[in-house]
């Protein structure tokens, strides 16, 4: 019975709740409403949030390097660039033709005169025989002309000897031109003897355009036909005939072009000390030197291009290869010389400020890492920061937007 009671008590308690006045309709109708807006706002930002995070970053990289010390000399001006070849040539053919052989692959060494490829010569060949044919049936006509007039002259000989017995006179003048005429014949036949000459060796130049030579000895850094394919010296359009069969580079030319900020330029002089620094490797100081300031100036960028050359050759240097210069001085004899400078070297571009601290950006496989530095010296448009080590990947100039941890890919300056 007391099991009875309690239902009976409970089932008191919800008639009595339904019978309380309920909330107007209206009012539960606007937090419905603003409840939905809420979640759809809520959901939006999450997947801009989520898109933004999923989205790679293009961003320009630069490598960290180490300030650069040569025995007693300082910096006064660091620059990037890239290594070049003074000495790079694109061979191709001198005349149109179908390749029949490639001798060459990329990272091959050559030697100057090597044959690297081959034209079909079946035409070029038929050509010179015709040349030479035709030679030979001059050489043989002139030869027939020599006989006539040597025989003439005879008969010149033995008429102004029998001239008023058993010669008349008129008789010898006929001879005497008949003589004259031969000779211009003779003369004229000795000129298609050269003419054919000519001929045999212009189609034995022909001939040898179907075989493709190093014009000096290098590397071949690119193969750009194969056999069967059709090369021309010049584009035939449609992009079926190649305008080349590879590239070589002489790697005993390579040097270094920096752009200097023309603000800076006062700083460098020809056969001013300088060292190299590889992007590819950090950590590998190249003796080097100023060979020239180009006389002229980029308008766009406000750069002066110097060339460096390295005193020491090496097979790591290769062509494109990013490069940091440093520009050497004498110092002055103090003991703030001959403290080394702590720190990286970085572009100034890299440095910004994020929540009040100066930071740089660094690249950590395909994510930024935001990492606080110290700052230190300016050398021209690097700046030297103590936080990171040297080799580490800096952003360039990051965007307001990139933050720790976001997706960034790499673009090339």
């Amino acid at each position: 019975m007391p099991r009875d009671i309690d239902n009976t008590a409970l089932l008191e308690e919800l008639r009595r709740d339904r019978q309380e006045p309920d909330e107007p309709a209206g009012s539960r109708r606007g937090w419905w409403i603003a409840g939905a807006i809420l979640l759809v706002v809520a959901s939006a930002a999450g997947a801009a949030l989520y898109q933004q995070r999923g989205k790679a970053t293009p961003v320009e990289l630069s490598t960290a390097a180490p300030p650069s010390s040569n025995a007693g000399s300082t910096a006064v001006l660091q620059a990037t660039g890239y290594v070049t070849a003074r000495r790079a040539a694109t061979v191709s053919a001198q005349i149109t033709g179908t390749l029949t052989q490639v001798l060459i692959e990329e990272g091959v060494h050559v030697q100057a005169g090597q044959v690297l490829a081959r034209l079909d010569d079946t035409a070029a060949r038929a050509s010179l025989a015709q040349s030479v044919a035709q030679l030979n049936a001059a050489q043989a006509l002139l030869a027939q002309y020599q006989a006539q007039l040597e025989q003439s002259r005879r008969d010149v000989r033995r008429d102004e000897e029998l001239v008023g017995d058993a010669v008349s006179q008129q008789t010898l003048e006929a001879a005497r031109t008949q003589v004259q005429t031969q000779t211009a014949q003779v003369e004229s036949q000795r000129r298609q003897v050269e003419l054919g000459r000519a001929s045999v060796q212009a189609a034995e130049v022909q001939l040898a355009y179907t075989v493709i030579k190093a014009p000096f000895s290098g590397v071949i850094t690119a193969k750009a036909a194969q056999p069967g394919e059709i090369v021309s010296p010049m584009s035939a359009g449609g992009g079926f005939t190649r305008t080349g069969v590879g590239t070589i580079v002489d790697m005993d030319s390579l040097e270094i072009e920096v752009d200097v900020n023309e603000a800076y330029i006062h700083r460098v002089r020809a056969d001013q000390p300088a060292q190299a620094l590889l992007d590819a490797y950090p950590d590998w100081n190249i003796p080097a030197h100023v060979i020239a300031i180009v006389p002229t100036a980029d308008r766009s960028k406000a750069t002066v291009k110097v060339r460096v050359a390295t005193d020491e050759k090496d097979p790591r240097i290769l062509p494109d290869m990013g490069v940091r210069v440093s520009f050497l001085d004498q110092p002055a004899k103090t003991a703030a010389n001959t403290t080394a400078a702590k720190g990286v070297l970085v572009p100034a571009s890299a440095i910004v400020q994020r929540d009040g601290k100066t930071v740089v950006f660094t690249v950590d496989g395909e994510r930024a890492r935001l990492q606080p530095v110290a700052l230190g010296q300016a050398f021209g448009d690097l700046r030297l920061v103590e936080g990171i080590s040297p080799g580490a990947r800096v952003v360039r100039g990051p965007v307001s937007k990139l933050r720790d941890g976001g997706r960034v890919i790499a673009t090339k300056p």
